[in-house]
């Protein structure tokens, strides 16, 4: 049985950066399968606006051939009536009129604006919409990730954004937050007695968090050199993994109580600056290797810089200072052109303190917990039983597996589709508060000032790799392995 979708309330979403790869890949395919589902009333508008000198009726012809190859197709054209496009350019007046009469026209919608843009045009675009007045009513705005490159760009994006959306008003979005298997996590540690009294440092001995692509930078190339892997991967969506598993149980699924735990993980985070991140962190970049079957090249031959000094693969360990965590590490992973496309959490109990059974029976292994993101979103209990069979008592480890596509029969709605109607219902659960950035920032920000003070280039890796082998070493010190047999 499979839940009725909630509706909402009629609204124009205005997508800034309509003609990009976010939002021709990701957030109008989402939206179009909420229409189809019945979600988006026949009066709402999706605007596109984008520098491109295109019209309507070019928008969605530049749409309808992105869409009818991920999508069904039998409803596009009815979906396509709604959407509409502007061309603008933020920096300057012209266009700007015709798009505020545009938006004006149904002043009781909800109006989201989505930045879909680089983060220095963030400042430039709220300021137009305040001009104009349309951040007034039941406006919203949604800031795509990064928000800034450290504490202080960051703090200066949300001031400016501040003089004109309110706190309420602004969306900082981190699609994880939106994947069926996090909001699991909620129900898997708050909904059942099993876990919850296991979940601290006398029963779990560490926890894994590896989110790996195949893929390279591709056309991502100008941005990711300014970013490299931990501003685009760990102090955004991995933090936000990281207190998911490890907030406190909040007193409501209410948005300020959710939040609140989490800001209490991210201030209880260990530092990690140049006392200790030689020791703590390892940086790579890949190398031509081979991935997913084909010979692919490095990242310099891909980035058209031989000398670029971005990382292109993180892993790090963590420490949360508080009662519930002391002492257990939290291993996070992150890389492209890496060996297999997975995102996962993997919790590792702590052995059984006795075992009762010889040498004969096997080994008997720790319990895992391994909630999948993707590809294949699901939960996979790792339990320790006996092999069947008379020929005596032979230890075997072996997974409970529940994929959430086969258990519901459903094919799971990407995280867009959730957190897009989340911001129309003003709901601000699954976004990320202004405080959380700037926690995030703040213990994020000493590992690459002592990474630029070292003066160390990233280590080398073979594409089609798990890495360089510092981040075996990394792991394997603390007599402990990398998780890669979930799949």
């Amino acid at each position: 049985m499979t839940a009725s979708p909630q509706s909402v309330e009629p609204f124009d979403l205005v997508i800034f950066g309509g003609t990009g790869d976010l939002a021709v890949r990701k957030l109008l395919p989402a939206l179009f399968h909420r229409f189809l589902d019945g979600q988006i009333p026949a009066s709402s508008r999706i605007v596109g606006v984008a520098r491109e000198a295109l019209d309507d009726a070019g928008y969605r012809a530049h749409l309808r051939e992105a869409l009818v190859g991920v999508c069904a197709a039998a409803q596009l054209d009815v979906f396509l009536q709604q959407v509409f496009y502007r061309p603008l350019d933020a920096r300057k007046d012209e266009g700007w009129d015709d798009f505020a009469a545009l938006i004006g026209k149904q002043p009781e919608h909800v109006r989201v604006f989505y930045l879909s843009t680089s983060p220095e045009l963030f400042v430039d675009i709220c300021t137009r919409l305040g001009q104009y007045k349309l951040n007034q009513g039941a406006s919203r705005v949604v800031l795509e990730k990064p928000i800034g490159r450290d504490l202080a760009s960051a703090n200066q994006i949300n001031d400016a954004v501040g003089k004109v959306f309110s706190e309420s008003q602004t969306f900082r979005i981190d699609h994880y937050l939106g994947k069926e298997t996090v909001q699991n996590l909620l129900v898997l540690r708050f909904g059942n007695a099993l876990f919850e009294p296991l979940w601290n440092s006398a029963h779990i001995d560490h926890v894994q968090i590896t989110v790996a692509e195949t893929l390279g930078v591709g056309h991502r190339g100008a941005y990711y050199d300014r970013a490299g892997a931990l501003r685009d991967m760990v102090q955004n969506h991995m933090l936000q993994l990281l207190c998911m598993v490890a907030m406190e149980p909040p007193s409501s699924l209410a948005p300020d109580a959710v939040r609140d735990e989490k800001l209490k993980v991210l201030h209880s985070l260990k530092p990690i600056d140049e006392s200790n991140a030689a020791q703590l962190t390892v940086r790579g970049q890949y190398r031509a290797g081979v991935a997913e079957g084909a010979s692919v090249p490095g990242y310099p031959e891909e980035l058209g810089n031989s000398k670029s000094n971005t990382e292109t693969f993180v892993a790090l360990k963590a420490e949360i200072a508080n009662w519930r965590w002391a002492g257990v590490p939290f291993y996070l992973r992150t890389g492209k052109r890496l060996p297999s496309r997975v995102s996962e959490i993997a919790v590792t109990f702590k052995p059984v303190p006795h075992s009762i059974f010889g040498p004969d029976a096997g080994t008997l292994s720790q319990n895992r917990l391994v909630l999948r993101l993707q590809p294949d979103e699901g939960v996979k209990l790792w339990l320790t039983i006996k092999h069947p069979g008379p020929g005596g008592l032979r230890l075997r480890h072996v997974p409970l597996d529940m994929s959430f596509a086969e258990a519901f029969g459903v094919q799971q709605p990407d995280a867009y589709e959730r957190l897009l109607l989340d911001v129309v219902r003003g709901n601000p659960t699954l976004f990320m508060r202004r405080d959380e950035v700037e926690a995030a920032w703040r213990w994020a920000g000493p590992i690459l000032a002592a990474w630029a003070d070292s003066g160390e280039p990233p280590r080398p890796y073979t594409a089609g790799s798990w890495g360089p082998s510092a981040a075996v070493a990394l792991i394997e010190r603390d007599g402990r392995t990398w998780n890669e047999d979930s799949e």
